[in-house]
């Protein structure tokens, strides 16, 4: 989580003309931008994308509350340890590149050309792991959660940066 005062005090700026709506679902546009600028925070994107997508000011508050006090949001006390993290990376991305291969191997293709490169965003993680695993990755930066389950590589290759 990135801690920048312009940031900061922008999302303050939004949050106080969101509530400023009689019905705080009404600003579009405000919770469009906060989103944008939410995403930026590196604030977990579950609940960065539960958060807007409800149109919840009171949550949103709490959201800007952490990114205002680092230091205060709880660490998870029952962290997976970083032996599992690396193992399910590995299972991962390992089953990402699977899925790559398979979706760029499909049938119909002319046989004559190369075929075309994969189409798969991210997939849903295997699930030989908790939850815990997957949210863990996603705090260290080696995945993003895109939605519905799935995630994906943090860098463009897949392969994480250690």
């Amino acid at each position: 989580m990135t801690h920048d005062p312009a940031l900061a005090a922008r999302l303050d700026a939004l949050l106080a003309a969101i509530r400023r709506y009689d019905d705080p679902r009404r600003a579009a546009a405000e919770w469009k931008q906060a989103y944008t600028l939410l995403q930026r925070a590196g604030l977990p994107l579950d609940r960065v994308s539960g958060v807007v997508g409800m149109r919840d000011a009171d949550g949103l508050a709490e959201l800007l509350h952490e990114l205002h006090n680092p230091a205060a949001t709880p660490s998870p006390a029952d962290a997976p340890p970083p032996e599992l993290c690396a193992r399910a990376l590995q299972a991962f991305l390992k089953r990402m590149a699977l899925t790559a291969l398979d979706d760029e191997s499909k049938l119909g293709r002319n046989p004559l050309t190369k075929g075309a490169e994969s189409s798969v965003a991210g997939i849903v993680p295997p699930a030989e792991w908790p939850a815990a695993v997957w949210q863990e990755l996603v705090r260290q930066g080696h995945l993003r959660y895109i939605g519905h389950g799935c995630y994906q590589p943090a860098n463009p290759r897949g392969v994480s940066p250690d």
